[in-house]
């Protein structure tokens, strides 16, 4: 029989041909052929016997007071480390929710304002004004007789007005304010 191992993607042919019968226990006459004998078997075993107290000891674990320390060193980090990262998440979650409820909150704050804006311009047309100052208020429109024109005898004039002796500060001042400009 060849027996095909398959390692990876392909199959690789070993010609090597196994004997599947030795391991059958239907057939004894076939295990007894190939099957050591007694005396055989009690030459092969090798057990060494160790005291008890030796094998306590082996099974006895040793703990590293050093290595002992340093995990756990390690660990705290590791665990403090996720503690705050966690936390830092924790954190932009609520804040991200402040946020989204201020925006919200302007939204509805905009909504409210431009409905308050609209009556005030139903309600304050200039229309409705003059109507109001006529009926109410018994006003009138200005007429030309009504208007009085002023006129300047002198047209627009400026005058520049110098300070008369500087003190040292000033002048001082005056010297850094004209650096920086």
């Amino acid at each position: 029989m060849i027996v095909k191992v398959k390692t990876g993607m392909a199959f690789i042919s070993d010609n090597n041909a196994y004997d599947i019968s030795l391991f059958d226990t239907a057939n004894d006459s076939s295990a007894r052929k190939y099957a050591p004998k007694k005396s055989a078997v009690r030459s092969q075993n090798k057990v060494v016997k160790l005291p008890k107290r030796k094998i306590e000891q082996i099974r006895r674990r040793r703990h590293n007071p050093a290595k002992l320390i340093a995990g756990f060193t390690l660990s705290s980090i590791v665990v403090a480390v996720i503690a705050v990262i966690i936390f830092g998440q924790v954190r932009l979650t609520e804040l991200n929710q402040k946020i989204k409820d201020a925006e919200e909150t302007l939204s509805n704050s905009q909504s409210t304002y431009t409905q308050m804006q609209m009556n005030v311009d139903a309600k304050y047309t200039t229309l409705i004004v003059d109507d109001y100052a006529q009926n109410k208020l018994g006003m009138v429109k200005a007429t030309n007789s009504q208007k009085e024109f002023i006129e300047l005898s002198q047209g627009d004039k400026a005058e520049v007005i110098t300070d008369k002796e500087k003190s040292l500060i000033d002048k001082i001042a005056e010297a850094i304010t004209s650096l920086w400009s």
